[in-house]
């Protein structure tokens, strides 16, 4: 019998959910739990022919664990190589050359000096850094995000020079990037399954957190809605066909109706009952747990050990979007 396993940490709602979707559609075959394991032996087998991670971003051990079955069969989701190398500023610059509008950001060095590095390991940075062409890129009202984060830990929004500086005083050896507001109109959430199926979910940054997903789940009946929401499901495929990613989300701050992606490295997407709502929940439910069995069907599995493997062909643009002349606005753009 080949297993599906779920490897999580502090939700409850989804992984429970999963698990009984799963066995109650009693797949020939297949059955799914709740990850089980202890210290690893190197070589050891993998207990599961699909492994569903939810966790081994926050937990090293986890990250070694994954790595270690997929390399012997297991099918993981998300792919624990790619997940372990990307970061926000690559995926920008991925998203200009697939065609895909995202707003001015700029990578910026390390306040403070990264642990076990000096004075002496940073010869190539120029100094003073060039702030008038970051302005000059950017504007003065924008959000500092890490390259790395999640869940809005340690993003600041800054409206001013001075508010940047106060704000960039305090990221620490964090590696950051600058990115410009979008003073957007409309704001999405876009739930993808597979790089195939998308839910578009209209979400709202400026509430708290348990009030952002909002209530209205109808697809548009405008032509004009309609076509955008089209472009945001384009594009929310194209960007995790050519980042290899099987669940993510992707979000759209949509400006004089540009849809223009704010954030979309997050391989372990919001799923919690409680944030999405009943009708979101059930439908990630049930296409998590499709993408999961036909997974299982396929497995084994063993990926080829190289960089381009992971990485989806990404070519230029054939085409440049048309987008207003102030593409980057006034106000505020989720900072996650």
């Amino acid at each position: 019998m080949k297993k599906i396993g779920i490897l999580f940490g502090v939700e409850n709602s989804f992984p429970s959910a999963l698990v009984e979707h799963i066995n109650a559609r009693n797949p020939e075959g297949i059955r799914a739990e709740f990850v089980l394991t202890g210290a690893v032996l190197h070589h050891q087998a993998p207990r599961y022919a699909v492994i569903v991670d939810r966790i081994s971003h926050d937990v090293p051990f986890y990250r070694a664990y994954l790595k270690q079955a997929a390399l012997n069969g297991s099918i993981v989701i998300n792919n624990p190589f790619w997940a372990a190398a990307d970061d926000k500023f690559f995926n920008y610059a991925l998203a200009v050359r697939l065609g895909v509008a995202v707003p001015p950001t700029v990578l910026l060095p390390h306040k403070q000096l990264p642990n076990g590095t000096s004075d002496k390991s940073m010869r190539n940075l120029e100094f003073p850094l060039d702030w008038e062409s970051v302005f000059a890129a950017v504007g003065e009202h924008g959000f500092l995000k890490p390259i790395d984060g999640g869940g809005w830990r340690d993003v600041q929004e800054v409206h001013s020079r001075d508010e940047f500086f106060r704000a960039f005083d305090q990221t620490r050896d964090l590696c950051m990037v600058f990115q410009k507001a979008v003073d957007f109109t409309e704001y999405f959430r876009c739930f993808v399954v597979g790089q195939k199926k998308v839910r578009i979910m209209p979400y709202d940054p400026r509430r708290p957190h348990a009030e952002r997903y909002l209530k209205d789940t109808a697809r548009p009946r405008t032509l004009h809605a309609r076509l955008l929401w089209r472009q945001m499901e384009e594009d929310s495929i194209k960007l995790c066909r050519a980042l290899g990613y099987d669940l993510n989300s992707v979000e759209f701050a949509v400006k004089e109706g540009v849809p223009y992606a704010i954030d979309f490295m997050n391989p372990v997407p919001d799923a919690d009952v409680h944030s999405v709502g009943e009708a979101h929940f059930a439908w990630i439910v049930d296409q998590v747990a499709e993408l999961a069995m036909a997974r299982a069907k396929a497995a084994p599995h063993v990926p080829g050990l190289r960089w381009s493997a992971y990485l989806g062909a990404a070519p230029r643009a054939n085409r440049t979007r048309k987008r207003p002349a102030s593409a980057a606005g006034k106000a505020k753009n989720s900072g996650d």
